[in-house]
């Protein structure tokens, strides 16, 4: 057997990440980073080798071994990848609490609630967020996967030859690999920002006390999530992007209105400014800015970059694998080959699109066309994302503009929320639904949707988008009263009122009036 992993001394770069190093975090350790790991004795040839375990990298391995492969998982750092360790489980920890606090702050204004008085404990709520991570990491255990007839290896992996992974000094020889390296946190060059002296979303999640300031760089779907949350907490925050306002891909409406409600909540927003330099003081941090010109300055406590993502491409011997790359990933084809034919590439490292769901779709495409050879191709994939602000945006399949760049003619019908009798019951009317409808026909080629509860209406329309449901469909299909997903028969019911022309409105007539 080789020797374990060691912990003893642990490595200072993992430790960075499970502060505070509580019950909950040695537990999530234990689950996803075992101290007392021993990897296992190599096999002679593995049907499939994959290099990383976050979710593309875990659903790839599971899906093999129980398919009856020999299957071989690596995973340097943290089985379950940024989804799990700080990604989307301890943000929509965060996210959910934050809106509890500020339901309590508004409930008397709003709804004639009791009135909220006192601090919030931001403490709780990040031990909260530890907790349920450490509980949910069983799933993405070292030990689950071992069970599943897994080889689990612990330590950097780095391919040595076309058909070859070392690992420590174990090599591993397969048939075929994925890697599902997965991004890192992008970390522009802005002069100031060394390590240490700013947050990302792998180490926001440490924080125990409340920034009584907190900055934020970034305006996308990272910046404007933690932004929102953490002034709903109680923190003075300030967002600087260089676009004109937040969420610069999405629906210029859906982002305004996102924007509105986070400088409602308090977010000082500072677009269309480009940061110069980033000053350490021993009273904060000291972000300097320039808008046409004009210098200015915001002083913070703690400083969060959210500028996007880069691949994990680096220092896994894609060159003695002959696997061609760019700073940007993996190049793949559309069947996820890499220019080696025995390798595939998933998840972040490999697409534009970086969701935990899209990774999770892609390995599974990855499955079929190394093990099988499958035909599936990544392009016919209907991928719909949310951002998670309130109200939550979500998005699926073509916008107008898309459309109109690929010469395919549309129409767009837009149904505002304050039309949905349960959004006004609710108090949570801002927003609407707008759907990208092919023309002459009822069929749904892309929408947007602005709502609190946003992301769980859209799996009906992305099945709609991918299945070609049409309108017409959704029109006859009953929807619970009174519920937010009524807006989807609105929209359909609208749609199918606008074929009534005129002429056909003279023709009704006409039948009627034999009748009387």
């Amino acid at each position: 057997m080789n020797d374990p992993q060691s912990h003893n001394g642990m490595d200072p770069e993992l430790l960075r990440l499970v502060q505070p190093f509580d019950t909950y975090n040695q537990a999530l350790l234990e689950n996803v980073h075992p101290p007392k790991w021993v990897n296992p004795e190599p096999r002679d040839r593995y049907h499939l080798v994959v290099l990383g375990a976050g979710t593309a990298g875990l659903v790839s391995a599971a899906g093999a071994a129980g398919l009856g492969a020999r299957v071989a998982l690596i995973e340097r750092r943290l089985l379950g990848g940024d989804c799990l360790n700080y990604g989307c489980v301890p943000s929509k920890a965060m996210i959910s609490a934050a809106r509890a606090w500020h339901g309590a702050r508004t409930a008397a204004e709003r709804f004639g609630g009791p009135q909220a008085v006192g601090e919030g404990d931001f403490a709780a709520v990040m031990e909260r967020m530890r907790r349920l991570r450490a509980g949910i990491s069983r799933h993405d255990s070292a030990s689950r996967f071992r069970d599943l007839g897994i080889d689990v290896f612990i330590g950097e992996g780095r391919f040595v030859s076309g058909d070859a992974i070392e690992v420590g000094r174990s090599r591993l020889r397969f048939r075929r690999a994925i890697i599902a390296t997965g991004a890192r946190p992008f970390v522009p060059p802005i002069p100031g920002c060394e390590e240490g002296c700013f947050l990302t979303n792998e180490t926001v999640f440490t924080l125990t006390e409340l920034p009584r300031r907190f900055g934020v760089i970034g305006g996308g779907p990272i910046g404007c999530e933690l932004a929102q949350t953490f002034a709903r907490f109680g923190s003075q925050v300030t967002l600087f992007d260089m676009a004109p306002h937040v969420l610069i891909r999405e629906d210029a409406d859906a982002a305004g209105i996102v924007q509105e409600s986070m400088v409602r909540d308090g977010v000082d927003l500072q677009l269309g400014v480009r940061v110069q330099r980033v000053e350490n003081t021993a009273g904060g941090k000291v972000v300097h800015f320039e808008r046409d010109g004009e210098p200015s300055r915001v002083e913070v406590d703690e400083l969060l970059l959210a500028v996007g993502r880069a691949a994990n491409v680096a220092g896994i011997g894609l060159e003695a694998a002959n696997v061609e790359f760019e700073p940007s990933g993996v190049k793949v084809d559309d069947r996820l080959q890499t220019t080696n034919k025995r390798i595939y590439a998933v998840g972040d490292v490999a697409t534009r699109f970086k969701f935990t769901h899209a990774a999770d779709a892609l390995a599974r495409i990855a499955i079929q066309n190394s093990l099988f050879f499958g035909r599936a191709k990544a392009s016919d994939l209907v991928i719909p994302w949310c951002t998670y602000t309130s109200p939550e945006i979500a998005r699926v399949g073509m916008s107008q503009d898309e459309a109109k760049a690929k010469g395919v003619q549309v129409d767009l019908l837009t149904i505002p929320l304050d039309e949905v009798d349960r959004a006004i019951l609710d108090g949570t009317d801002e927003g609407f639904l707008r759907l990208v409808i092919q023309k002459g026909k009822d069929r749904i080629l892309g929408a947007t949707l602005v709502a609190d509860h946003a992301g769980e209406l859209l799996g009906e329309l992305t099945l709609a988008v991918k299945a070609g449901v049409g309108l017409n469909t959704i029109s006859s299909t009953i929807h619970a009263y009174p519920t937010q997903a009524e807006i989807l028969k609105k929209a359909a019911d609208t749609w199918r009122r606008g074929k009534l022309t005129p002429t056909v409105k003279k023709i009704f007539a006409g039948f009627f009036r034999l009748l009387s």
